[in-house]
């Protein structure tokens, strides 16, 4: 076989070849069935790219990202690197790791940015004179779904009074509001006593206040069919709004 290569060398290297591409296809298509990113590494010589920055103890310099980065370039940094190293199973979990580290961080700072002003408005509470801690006594902020479900009542009877300007008075939306207002005062004090009088306060203090405020606003941003009435049920709905979903 030694004479015949150095006879005819290129029967050898052909032969050598085709021996070798033979292996090369044979790899390849074990690859492919198994489907493992690490075998096309293998197909080249098993150079497969590793994470230069693996024992960096800081994530963001793990990350190659600002402290003050944003959450998108977080994001970015980390979805680049994992597609570059792809394939290494100790730089994936590095790089995972990092990022994991930097969202507990920034949750964790969000978490006490809460509980610090929180802490802040009851020390502003307890500071302030004691008039201001008695008005606060009567005020409770419930959940946001209350507040948008009674807004969005009150603000329904607003356009059906707009709507109906022209073919008489808001009174009936004016009674159906105020009604309204009594029924969630008494659902939260258990008293219709302390609720009638709520409701009736914050109509009487809507009506004067509206009375006083709407004379006073530039006839050009009112629209000249609106009268006075209508103005002033507007202001109504908004006191009896506050009425019952902010007060205890």
């Amino acid at each position: 076989m030694a004479s015949l290569a150095v006879a005819a060398p290129n029967f050898t290297t052909s032969f050598l070849g085709k021996r070798l591409f033979r292996e090369n296809t044979k790899l390849q298509n074990s690859c492919s069935s198994l489907r493992n990113p690490r075998c096309a590494a293998t197909s080249y010589g098993g150079n497969t790219p590793k994470f230069p920055r693996v024992s960096v103890w800081d994530p963001y310099k793990r990350l190659g990202v600002n402290q003050d980065a944003s959450e998108e370039e977080i994001w970015g940094s980390r979805n680049f690197l994992l597609q570059q190293y792809a394939g290494h199973e100790r730089s994936e979990e590095s790089i995972e790791a990092a990022f994991e580290k930097i969202l507990m961080t920034s949750f964790k700072q969000r978490k006490k940015t809460k509980i610090n002003l929180k802490s802040r408005l009851k020390n502003k509470v307890e500071e302030s004179p004691p008039w201001v801690k008695n008005l606060l006594g009567f005020v409770e902020i419930p959940a946001t779904e209350v507040i948008f479900r009674r807004l969005f009542l009150f603000a329904f009877m607003g356009g059906w009074s707009i709507m109906n300007s022209a073919e008489g008075g808001p009174a009936f939306q004016v009674a159906v509001s105020l009604a309204a207002c009594i029924y969630f005062l008494n659902d939260k004090t258990k008293s219709l006593a302390r609720a009638s009088v709520y409701g009736l306060g914050a109509l009487v203090a809507g009506w004067v206040c509206g009375s006083i405020l709407i004379p006073n606003i530039p006839s050009m941003f009112l629209n000249p069919t609106w009268t006075l009435e209508l103005l002033t049920s507007l202001v109504v709905y908004v006191f009896l709004f506050l009425a019952c979903t902010f007060l205890k």
